[in-house]
């Protein structure tokens, strides 16, 4: 049995896929199938590790990013996209793969539309409350359609959708909280604050944190996650606001926090701020407090992730502050209503953890492994 994945752009796109891989091998050991062949088709293999530590096989392909708005660069990606059309067309007819898993965005669309052609089983995945255009599209031939929010059914025949949340990945799913503080040199007894930047949309973010810095500090230590491209931007900001400061040693910059310091930095965590992108459902399955930020509509397309974060704020777990409205004086103000509050905390992790789903990934691994093996 052959399984093509797609999808990329972004981690939110990849790691659910890999989450799935995960359960894949998990039912194959206990049911003892052949191992299937796996193999994963996007521009960039966005993490080549965790691709050869599951025996993954990188295809690569073109694809030019759809943008909503009037740019010249829509008209040279649509050669882009075209050439990775040409280019799916023939490793598919080469590969055949009994059953192909699309994880939305712009990476999937050549490989969604030469499954189509071939007429090769489709199950796609939305992680957003509004369906993007891949999905959109994909939705119309895809053989299953699995989606992260209950909300986004309405977009798909009822008839082939199944709301199952988010994949997430298995070792980063339980918080680790021994050894933590010796890990990330955290002191004892001070409140922790996460910030997961990212690498896409975390400039203004990380901005409104570095000018709300010596207010922290004063009370909380902060693990911050600022992206890789903006990692020397803002050590070297940090570097001016804290200087001579005496809690400069509370403040923990990471361009990137792997699978063990995330895990440790989540154990530590009294409270998180986020982007309002697939990490809701990470935060939610570690029941912890938050802030999100959405990504404001002029770069989110369909302003999906302000629909997210509204959405997870009726389910009582989140406080919402638009990126319009940030400003350090808010968002001081709301991290220690939160932090001063442990009612407010207990409330907004229970709710977290109503709203949890961390079956997802083996819900949509079994039903590719079914429709697989139908079609060998």
């Amino acid at each position: 049995m052959k399984i093509l994945f797609t999808g990329g752009g972004t981690q939110g796109h990849f790691y659910p896929i890999i989450a799935v891989i995960e359960e894949i091998e998990k039912i194959a050991a206990e049911r003892r199938l052949i191992p299937p062949r796996l193999y994963f088709a996007g521009p960039d293999p966005m993490d080549r590790q965790a691709l050869f530590d599951h025996g993954v096989t990188f295809v690569p392909t073109a694809a030019g990013k759809m943008r909503s708005y009037r740019s010249l660069r829509n008209f040279f990606d649509s050669f882009k996209t075209g050439w990775g059309v040409f280019t799916s067309v023939i490793r598919i007819f080469f590969m055949y793969p009994d059953v192909i898993f699309g994880k939305g965005g712009y990476a999937s669309f050549p490989v969604l539309l030469a499954g189509k052609l071939f007429r090769i089983p489709v199950v796609i995945h939305e992680s957003d409350m509004v369906p993007g255009r891949v999905s959109n599209w994909a939705g119309k031939f895809a053989e299953r359609i699995a989606v992260s929010w209950n909300e986004a059914a309405a977009y798909f025949p009822k008839e082939r959708v199944a709301h199952t949340g988010n994949p997430i990945r298995h070792n980063i799913m339980t918080p680790v909280r021994e050894g933590a503080r010796e890990y990330l040199k955290l002191e004892e007894g001070v409140p922790t604050i996460l910030i997961l930047g990212g690498s896409q949309g975390a400039q203004a973010l990380n901005d409104k944190i570095l000018e709300a810095l010596p207010q922290l500090l004063s009370r909380y230590q902060l693990i911050h996650q600022v992206g890789e491209r903006g990692s020397a931007e803002v050590a070297a900001v940090a570097g001016v606001v804290l200087r001579d400061n005496p809690n400069q040693s509370r403040y923990h910059p990471f361009p990137f926090l792997n699978e063990i310091a995330l895990r440790m930095s989540v154990g530590a965590a009294d409270l998180i701020i986020s982007r309002a992108g697939s990490t809701i459902f990470e935060i939610a399955t570690w029941g912890k407090p938050s802030i999100l930020v959405p990504l404001p509509a002029d770069v989110a397309h369909e302003d999906h992730q302000t629909k997210n974060a509204f959405g997870y704020a009726r389910a009582g777990a989140c406080v919402v502050i638009e990126q319009r409205n940030l400003t350090a004086t808010l968002l001081i103000s709301e991290i220690e209503r939160i932090l001063g509050d442990s009612g407010l905390r207990t409330s907004f992790s229970e709710a977290a953890k109503a709203f949890a789903t961390p079956n997802a990934a083996r819900i949509i691994a079994e039903e590719l492994i079914a429709i697989g093996l139908s079609h060998e």
